[in-house]
């Protein structure tokens, strides 16, 4: 497992006390911290692995630490250092004229902000600043790649993301314990969509593209939770789990969100090649870089990326009780299933197995109904349906209009729009309207020990 590190961080305070000794922000030429002692190696992480990964990686079982995966590991222990500063000082402030200020140079620029904190004004000369690394047109190609997967390809991408965010220790602990996804489902599903909707269109990542401004709000609203949970987990949770919402769980979230329907595509038959993966990777490396990942933790090309994936995924660990808390709610709360309710979604578990593998949707449906549910006939359903789907596609690749038709997914036709404009209407439906992404505007000021509040509506 990765190195051990000579610990001397800033004798800074914190609410619960003197701040953990490995809770401050990698610098290059520090040894390396080791891992939180959550990070376990799991097998049920294997078979999605296996099946995606094969094809480009000398895979292992269990994957062998290198000096890259080990810098992945540091930053379990770190959130966003800039972003976090910026919400410590807005704490200070007052939320609402910390959001006003944070609004304003959105939409204007820092210049705009009258007598504007130094925590803000070093966040916009990030945001201001495209790293050198970044290229516009490789950006723009891993765009159009990504939108042009298959409807199997993105599906999959879902529901390794559902997986991730239910099973995975990192997310489920932090989602479960602010009480996001029980509390305000409606909420956070529409946020959700509208956001990765909105991360397929031109320019999206311009300067002052509203996607551009949500992805910053975003990124607040993560640092905010991480600061929440911080002073309510004190240092025994952290010293278990590291950082929530960390550095390294934002780039690991970026390269599957950015590779996985490109690698389902390829494993069905519909090849890609390294040169598409690259441009995969600059699309949602640069993502990650307006989200507030470290420069040093974003991969330059896909092999780096495939590297980390690998490795982080495989390291996931889960179910937790978060897990079955979630997995509640979003099944509606109730205790049993009705035989109809239980008929629908088998078809969705076998679909889920056949991605993940049969013992991740169990840990996923452990305290449900469907624990022992008989999944095995809707795999090969599963099975049929995605390699019909991707065949569908290859042949299309190759006709006339191929052109024209991935012009038309770029469009609110495609998938995205079909899906945001149904989730509008089911979040309008609980009295949901809008996304401004101010929800957790509040948690950052927690005190220690007290539940994460939920904002009124």
């Amino acid at each position: 497992m990765p190195r051990d590190v000579q610990n001397s961080p800033t004798a800074e305070k914190s609410c619960a006390g003197e701040r953990h000794p490995y809770d401050y922000y990698w610098r290059p030429g520090r040894r390396l911290r080791a891992a939180p002692p959550r990070l376990r190696f799991d097998p049920i992480w294997t078979p999605s692995r296996r099946d995606t990964l094969s094809p480009w990686i000398d895979f292992h079982e269990v994957p062998r630490p290198t000096p890259w995966t080990e810098l992945f590991v540091d930053h379990l222990w770190q959130g966003d250092e800039l972003m976090d500063a910026v919400v410590e000082r807005f704490r200070e402030l007052g939320s609402g004229e910390g959001r006003t200020m944070l609004d304003t140079a959105l939409d204007h620029g820092i210049e705009a902000v009258a007598d504007p904190p130094v925590e803000l004004v070093n966040l916009f000369a990030h945001l201001d600043n495209p790293p050198s690394w970044f290229d516009p047109q490789l950006w723009e190609k891993g765009r159009r790649l990504w939108n042009d997967s298959s409807l199997a390809g993105k599906v999959g991408m879902f529901i390794g993301d559902t997986f991730g965010t239910f099973v995975g220790d990192e997310v489920a602990y932090a989602t479960g314990q602010t009480g996001r996804f029980v509390n305000d489902f409606y909420r956070r599903n529409l946020e959700t969509i509208a956001w990765f909707r909105n991360m397929t269109v031109p320019n999206a990542l311009s300067r002052f593209a509203d996607p551009f401004k949500d992805t910053v709000r975003v990124r607040l609203m993560h640092a905010q939770v991480r600061a929440g949970l911080r002073r309510t987990w004190g240092d025994e949770q952290f010293a278990y789990h590291g950082n929530p919402i960390s550095n390294a769980m934002m780039m690991n979230a970026a390269i599957t969100f950015g590779l996985q329907p490109l690698l389902i595509d390829h494993q069905h038959g519909r090849h890609r090649s390294w040169s598409d993966l690259d441009a995969a990777v600059m699309y949602w490396g640069y993502i990650a870089h307006v989200f507030g990942v470290a420069d040093e933790l974003i991969p330059r090309n896909a092999a780096a990326a495939l590297e980390a994936m690998d490795f982080i995924v495989a390291y996931a660990g889960g179910p937790s009780d978060w897990t079955d808390v979630m997995v509640g709610a979003a099944m509606g709360g109730k205790r049993g299933l009705g035989r109809l309710q239980r008929a629908a979604l088998l078809p969705a578990a076998g679909l889920m197995a056949y991605y993940g593998g049969e013992e991740l949707i169990r840990s996923l449906l452990r305290a449900t109904d469907l624990a022992d549910a008989k999944l095995r006939p809707w795999m090969r359903v599963a099975r049929v349906l995605v390699h019909t789907n991707v065949t569908w596609r290859r042949l299309l690749d190759r006709t006339p209009g191929a052109a024209r038709r991935a012009a038309a997914r770029d469009s609110d036709r495609a998938l995205w729009g079909s899906l945001l404009r149904f989730t509008r209407i089911t979040a309008a439906r609980n009295g949901i309207h809008g996304t401004p992404y101010d929800h957790h505007d509040r948690t950052a000021a927690v005190a220690p020990g007290c539940p994460i509040p939920r904002a009124p509506r």
